[in-house]
């Protein structure tokens, strides 16, 4: 009978993927960069530029919530939203993104997903929606978030790649 030396035992371990869980989605973690890139080649582009700021939040009962904003949004010139001037209150909506549910996490196709199941959102059309991200942990203890979706009016496909820190 004979085993491999220590050192290769070790590597044998270390090559084992752990199938990531709900728990370790817990907590908040906070944007580092979301990036588009796309099929036809073209730049890649970040929808609310290279210094957005956001944060995504787990519970351990099944909740969730992610906001994501543009560096250095103006503020509003009056106190309450509601008398703000109209083209204030459209850069304050395109500037932001959010919207909140409930999540679980799934394996399909050999890949780890998380559900969410949006229950509110700022752009009402995403409520009742199901948004899929394929979700990948880093050894840097990133959580990498992605979807791919076509590019509006065209077949061309974009693919979406939001990178969080804890």
């Amino acid at each position: 009978l004979s085993y491999p030396p220590p050192d290769c035992r070790a590597q044998q371990m270390n090559t084992e993927v752990k199938t990531p869980t709900a728990q370790d989605l817990l907590g908040v973690w906070n944007l580092v960069r979301w990036e588009i890139t796309y099929d036809d080649g073209r730049p890649t582009t970040h929808p609310f530029g290279p210094n957005a700021t956001g944060l995504i939040q787990y519970t351990h009962d099944g909740g969730m919530a992610a906001c994501i904003a543009r560096a250095g949004r103006a503020p509003l010139s009056s106190a309450s939203v509601r008398s703000a001037p109209e083209d204030e209150r459209l850069a304050a909506f395109e500037s932001f993104f959010q919207y909140a549910g409930r999540y679980e996490v799934r394996q399909h196709e050999g890949r780890a997903q998380v559900v969410h199941h949006v229950s509110h959102a700022l752009n009402p059309n995403f409520v009742g929606s199901d948004q899929i991200r394929n979700m990948d942990f880093a050894a840097d203890g990133t959580l990498t978030l992605s979807a791919s979706d076509p590019v509006p009016g065209s077949t061309t496909l974009r693919h979406h790649r939001l990178i969080w820190r804890r």
